[in-house]
């Protein structure tokens, strides 16, 4: 068993405070016997809609930054591994990455996920800030099992979730800032259990809370069942994982191993 920490948190629109109630949160998550502390998508910042994609821009940190850095020196003081999110610069002006990353106990940042996926959709148009990363992350050795990363907006595409699986990931780790909406929280519940159903795998969701988005950070385990709904709470959620429950869900609901990839391609019409 492997004892993991989901932050549900209200991002403010001034980085350093954010990074303060972050650093906190991991020490917290340590002491709880955590060893692994997953936070949610924009926990850099709230980015408000009048905010400028120049105004954001001018706040975006590189990977090896003070943000990143700050966090993994707090990482390696308690040992303990952090999934965490930036806005990266990118190469295109007035554009940044939305990234996600993952800190080792040691303080290493070992994998970088840029978002593939923008949320230009239900009235809202990330491209205007964001730009799109262009590859999924491989899976990465984790002391939680073989993980995969993904953020927000891309648990609607089920290919990426299917890949990240048949590629060999055991947990998925998807940091979210899901907006509030008609039938919005529906949505957000049902999707983290299908992922995490028709892969056999955990699902672990922080998201954030207050201002335009939901809540309900939540972890699934390899057959649907929900460990952990977060509600609306602000705070540190605990649960307990087990690579031997996605060995037995995968040996008695074997998805994976019984596609039929050889005949799976577009109908011509």
């Amino acid at each position: 068993m492997a004892k993991i920490a989901v932050v549900q948190m209200r991002a403010e629109t001034d980085k350093k405070t954010n990074l303060k109630k972050i650093l906190r949160y991991i020490s917290q998550a340590a002491r709880k016997g955590a060893v692994l502390c997953a936070f949610p998508e924009f926990m850099m910042c709230y980015t408000p809609s009048s905010q400028s994609p120049l105004e954001l821009a001018s706040i975006a940190e590189k990977i090896d930054g003070e943000f990143v850095l700050s966090i993994s020196k707090v990482a390696k003081q308690n040992s303990i591994q952090v999934v965490g999110t930036l806005y990266e610069k990118s190469p295109k002006p007035n554009r940044v990455y939305d990234t996600s990353f993952l800190v080792d106990k040691n303080g290493k940042v070992i994998s970088t996920y840029r978002k593939i996926h923008l949320y230009d959709a239900l009235g809202f148009k990330e491209s205007i800030k964001l730009y799109p990363g262009s590859s999924i992350t491989k899976p990465v050795k984790t002391s939680v099992g073989k993980m995969g990363m993904m953020i927000c907006y891309d648990l609607r595409f089920p290919e990426m979730s299917r890949i990240l699986a048949s590629s060999g990931s055991e947990v998925l780790v998807v940091p979210s800032a899901w907006v509030k909406g008609k039938m919005k929280e529906e949505h957000w519940l049902a999707i983290n259990k299908t992922r995490a159903i028709e892969n056999g795998c955990y699902v672990i969701s922080p998201d954030q809370v207050g201002n335009i988005y939901c809540g309900r950070s939540i972890v699934v385990d390899p057959y649907g069942k929900i460990l952990l709904d977060m509600k609306k709470r602000e705070g540190i959620g605990i649960v307990d994982i087990s690579l031997d429950e996605v060995k037995q869900v995968r040996q008695r609901l074997p998805l994976l191993r019984n596609r039929r990839t050889d005949i799976y391609k577009d109908l011509k019409i």
